[in-house]
């Protein structure tokens, strides 16, 4: 059976080796682990799309449950539980998660990797090379580029963490005129704050001047200032990272493909940057399948995956732009006058309209495999719907144009007409159901 290497463990590395794992792969993965201690706030969304793919024990002691401020456009009030991800801890047991599942996980630096339409070759830093049959690559924001893709305004997010005494759980996001700051404070002590500004006007100084203009900055915030009350900053630590919107030119090939933040890596913004990863993940192992089974396919699942990314990226771009802009205090500050019409002005999500359903044959997801069939367009969902409550659409809404609701829905459980007559309600469909 084909060797396939994954390249690292993040949770779109890790979803993709495990459910390659689950089809029967053998699975290589091969990371470097994160030296700076991050924490990272995540929605109950996140938390159940990790614990879906499999990744329970990563999930188990790395999360600390927090009521969240939301400080934006003058206005402040506080939002549902928001989790707190402690990803040390959380990366601990993601390697449990992928030993348990069967994976190969081999810590280390990867130097360099060769590739070619018969393989694969690996260099890690200390260890004997590796040949894959099928590359992964999942390292992030860090995979090397491949062609001129898609980049959102060059932005830049700065971390500051440090030790103060013990006090309650809690986060915050709060706007600022330069930018926005995300703030985090543990049980145990530990704080963290981060600052996201616009590269171009930032006017930053040198690096080793940026651990004091954080400190500047977040001293000047009201906000900060009671969140972190009582708190004398010792040993701090300092990160800068890219956290520019960017979007792969090319996702997939005949015996490699990207995932997570290598092939789309969006706005922190909406503080779901883990699920918008494992989002570009889900499929890659029915894609990869494909691929290696049915290489007649192989032009079918590509696209599938490069749409797949595209629209992904497309929407949570669109997301975050809508949340820029309901910030009004500045305008014309050009951290907010980049991002509130980035990337265009399409709608995030489209008014429903049942005139403009049509079917067409598209990519689907079958036992496994990358296949056709006919599914329903929409405006809202522009890679089509193929099923609803396990019932294909596109035979429904032909049989719709000719004959009475009652009448197509007649075959189906009472949970399933229920589903289907919730869904034609959502779309714009207006006679009596």
């Amino acid at each position: 059976m084909s060797a396939i290497v994954v390249l690292g463990a993040g949770p779109a590395g890790a979803a993709v080796a495990m459910g390659l794992r689950r089809l029967g792969y053998p699975v290589t993965l091969v990371s470097e682990w994160r030296r700076f201690a991050a924490l990272e706030g995540i929605s109950v969304r996140v938390l159940d799309a990790l614990r879906a793919v499999g990744l329970h024990h990563a999930c188990t002691d790395a999360l600390l449950p927090s009521q969240r401020q939301v400080a934006w456009n003058g206005q402040q009030h506080a939002q549902n539980v928001e989790w707190l991800l402690d990803r040390p801890r959380f990366d601990r047991g993601l390697r449990e998660d992928l030993r348990r599942a069967g994976v190969e996980v081999i810590e280390g630096r990867v130097l360099s990797v060769t590739t070619a339409a018969t393989g694969h070759g690996i260099t890690v830093e200390g260890r004997a090379p590796l040949q894959a049959d099928f590359l992964v690559e999942a390292r992030g924001r860090q995979a090397p580029a491949l062609g001129k893709g898609l980049r959102g305004p060059e932005t830049l997010s700065l971390l500051t963490r440090w030790q103060a005494t013990p006090g309650a759980t809690a986060s915050a996001i709060e706007s600022l005129a330069q930018g926005w700051a995300w703030m985090a404070r543990r049980a145990d002590g530990q704080c963290y704050w981060q600052w996201t500004v616009d590269v171009a006007s930032a006017q930053l100084p040198g690096k080793a001047q940026l651990p004091g203009l954080c400190r500047q900055q977040r001293l000047a915030s009201p906000l900060a200032q009671v969140f972190f009350a009582d708190t004398e900053p010792q040993h701090e630590q300092f990160q800068a990272r890219s956290s520019t919107a960017t979007l792969c030119a090319r996702v997939c090939g005949d015996n490699w493909i990207r995932v997570g933040d290598a092939a789309m890596a969006v706005d922190p913004l909406s503080g779901n940057g883990i699920f918008q990863s494992l989002s570009s993940a889900l499929q890659a192992p029915a894609v990869i399948n494909t691929l290696l089974l049915k290489p007649e396919r192989a032009a079918l699942a590509q696209r599938f995956h490069q749409q797949r990314v595209e629209q992904l990226f497309m929407r949570f771009a669109r997301i975050g732009r809508n949340f820029y802009a309901e910030e009004q205090r500045w305008p014309d500050q050009p951290f907010w006058r980049a991002r509130r019409h980035w990337p265009d002005a399409q709608l995030a999500h489209a008014e429903a309209d049942f005139t403009a359903l049509s079917i067409e044959r598209a990519p689907v997801l079958r036992d496994g495999f990358i296949d056709e069939a006919d599914v329903v367009m929409t405006p809202d969902q522009p890679m089509g719907v193929w099923h609803v409550q396990g019932v294909e659409i596109a035979p429904l809404l032909r049989r719709l144009r000719f004959e009475p609701v009652q009448e197509v829905l007649a075959s189906l459980t009472q949970e399933q007409a229920r589903s289907i007559r919730g869904w034609l309600l959502a779309q714009g469909y207006r006679p009596s159901l």
